[in-house]
Formats: C-alpha cells, sequence, structure tokens
C-alpha cells in the first residue's frame, strides 16, 4: 500500500526500505555505475569548489568516490556544517554552511553527528544533495531537517545535482512539493540524468 502525498514519514520509511533492499542486492554495481555518471556530468558542469555530502542510510558515497575526480578537475571540495538542530539560526541563516575540505580524514563533526571539515566557510558553485525521494520534476524527499533546502533556497546560483538510486523515483502524485521544497537542476542515479 502506498502512503497518502502528505505522509512524508510513511513515505520515508517505505522509500528507506526500499533503498536499503536495492543496495544490498545491486551494491558495488550500482556504485560504480553512479560514479560513472556523476563524473561525466561533473566533466560537463566543471565546479570551482564541489560541495559533497557525507554519505549515511545506504547512500551513494561520494567522499569515497569523487574526491580525487574533483581535484582532477582543478576543483576545491567541501563538506556541509550543520551548526545547529533543523531550525534556522536566529539570524535566518540556514542551519548549514560549507566547509572547505583537504580530502583527508576529518577532524571534526557538526551538530549532527556527521564527519565535516575544519575549513573556512565557502559557498560551492556546484553542490551533490543526496535524495531519499526524487520526483521528475527535479524536487526531493530528504530525512526532513530542511537543511538543504534552506540552504538552497539562499543560494538559488548554484547547480544543484541531486544524487539517488533508481529506486527512489517517485511517481507522479507519490510526492507533493510544499512551498519550501527546492527543485535541484537535475537528479543523477546508475542509469544516468533522470
Amino acid at each position: 500500500m502506498l502512503p497518502a502525498p502528505d505522509d512524508r514519514d510513511a513515505l520515508r520509511r517505505q522509500l528507506l526500505a526500499e533503498r536499503e533492499r536495492f543496495v544490498s542486492r545491486a551494491g558495488t554495481a550500482a556504485q560504480e555505475q553512479l560514479e560513472v555518471h556523476l563524473r561525466e556530468v561533473l566533466a560537463q558542469v566543471e565546479p570551482q569548489t564541489l560541495g559533497l555530502y557525507w554519505p549515511v542510510r545506504h547512500e551513494f558515497n561520494a567522499v569515497g568516490s569523487l574526491v580525487a575526480f574533483a581535484r582532477s578537475l582543478e576543483a576545491a571540495v567541501a563538506l556541509p556544517f550543520c551548526t545547529r538542530g533543523p531550525r534556522e539560526a536566529d539570524d535566518g541563516t540556514p542551519g548549514m554552511h560549507y566547509r572547505g575540505w583537504d580530502g583527508g580524514e576529518p577532524r571534526v563533526r557538526d551538530a549532527c553527528g556527521l564527519p565535516s571539515a575544519d575549513g573556512r566557510a565557502v559557498v560551492p558553485d556546484v553542490v551533490l544533495v543526496p535524495c531519499l525521494g526524487f520526483t521528475g520534476d527535479g524536487f526531493r524527499l530528504g530525512y526532513g531537517a530542511g537543511f538543504f533546502d534552506r540552504w538552497l533556497g539562499v543560494h538559488p546560483h548554484v547547480t544543484a545535482v541531486g544524487v539517488a538510486w533508481s529506486v527512489a523515483r517517485l511517481g507522479a502524485g507519490r510526492f507533493v512539493p510544499q512551498p519550501h521544497d527546492q527543485p535541484l537542476t537535475f537528479v543523477v542515479t546508475e542509469d544516468g540524468v533522470a
């Protein structure tokens, strides 16, 4: 039974279970295919600074796959750093920023407990955005904290590349974007640009 389009929590649970099953089946082959497609896309968009993300919950491992490639494009890399809970800071900033990263072992953890960089704050021109689910018109479903949506809302000029497994694609009517949801430039899966 499919969750109602407005029941995002049920949809998240369903998508997490589907993603876990997919990765246990497709594993390394899907990771390699997605890496190939992301390399092609990144070579075309030519980032000066590439915002990566630290993988959790069976997400594509962009950190392990793309740091050396970004460097071959002469792009700097950065990791997100969440400064507080899911709410915006008192001054209206999105609660997340990117920090320049040398590609080595992360030396700090952010407020969400994720490994991050201790470099200076930067604004990448291209960011990879993990998707729990995504629609054909480029909207994503994340984990619900809103960090990426708020950051993208403040930085609309950035090329936002959604990264997802093909099983995360949501058919018509399964996800209704809300006003705070920010569209991605495009989404890349192991099958190519979606």
